[in-house]
């Protein structure tokens, strides 16, 4: 089967890169308004960019008659954002903060979930979330449709136990994120295999020098 993009709709581009990109991980953004209403909501096509410096990415669509939504409209005002990784705990928390709320109304309230100071930003964080990186505008790339928001992570809380900060390692078997499939289906990440470097069909494990390049 061979698609041709070009002769598409961005609906229809929409569709078969949702449903064929997976699974993608969940980011819950928090941003404040101007009037200091917190606001939450869902993205997925959200993902890291790199570590010198730290960089993650979210985007966000505009609404239908090109107005931004609240999530691009508090971070081009404010220049900050806080990103929540979602797990197996608060899914249906974060579900219900991708509802239309009225103004002045915060989706964190309406989903039951909990938000404190953050450290290094004036935007709080989810105190339910297993872990939050809190983010300063880096670079905006913007198209007729998007916003694509670029962080820098000035700040990581993470759920007491999930990190060795001796050794920088996460405790993965205490971790259950929660990921977007097609349409309104998502995954669990329990089920888990291991490949090695040196299960690579016989071949030899890479030197430390090499893997390092890499």
């Amino acid at each position: 089967m061979q698609v041709d993009f070009r002769g598409l709709t961005a609906r229809e581009r929409y569709k078969l890169m949702a449903g064929l990109i997976v699974p993608r991980p969940i980011a819950l953004v928090t941003s404040l308004d101007e009037g200091g209403i917190v606001n939450a909501a869902p993205f997925s096509l959200f993902n890291m960019l790199g570590e010198d410096p730290p960089l993650v990415m979210i985007s966000v669509n505009k609404n239908a008659d090109g107005a931004l939504k609240d999530t691009g409209a508090n971070i081009l005002a404010s220049g900050e954002f806080v990103v929540h990784i979602v797990d197996e705990a608060m899914a249906q928390a974060m579900h219900e903060c991708g509802a239309t709320m009225p103004p002045g109304v915060s989706e964190v309230d309406a989903a039951g979930l909990t938000v404190t100071p953050s450290n290094a930003v004036r935007t709080p964080r989810i105190v339910e979330a297993p872990a939050a990186f809190e983010c300063v505008l880096h670079e905006t790339l913007e198209s007729g449709t998007r916003h694509v928001f670029i962080g820098r992570i000035l700040w990581l809380h993470a759920r007491d136990g999930l990190v060795d900060l001796e050794r920088h390692h996460v405790h993965l078997d205490e971790f259950f994120p929660v990921g977007r499939f097609g349409a309104g289906l998502y995954v669990r990440t329990r089920d888990r295999f291991e490949m090695k470097e040196g299960d690579r069909r016989g071949l030899p494990s890479p030197s430390l020098d090499e893997a390092t390049r890499r």
